[in-house]
């Protein structure tokens, strides 16, 4: 969790850029802030057991596990000394 005086610093950052803008952009951002918050409520979250089962295949984990292995590649050279 991010403390308080990470996030006004944060914000301390931006403002400094947008102090200078006119009063039509600020208006224009805040509106664009506020939509994004109304955006992020209606988000639903993905909790992990929802994807539980999700992969499907007609092959046996042996033998993903086995295909996994061959697609392996070893690239790596020892030189002698």
């Amino acid at each position: 969790m991010i403390s308080s005086t990470h996030n006004i610093s944060i914000a301390g950052y931006y403002f400094g850029f947008l102090k200078h803008l006119n009063s039509k952009s600020k208006l224009d951002l805040i509106s664009k802030l506020s939509q994004s918050l109304k955006e992020n409520e209606t988000v639903q979250e993905i909790s992990l057991q929802s994807l539980f089962g999700a992969y499907q295949s007609d092959e046996t984990a042996d033998e993903i596990i086995a295909e996994l292995r061959e697609a392996r590649v070893f690239n790596r050279n020892i030189e002698s000394l």
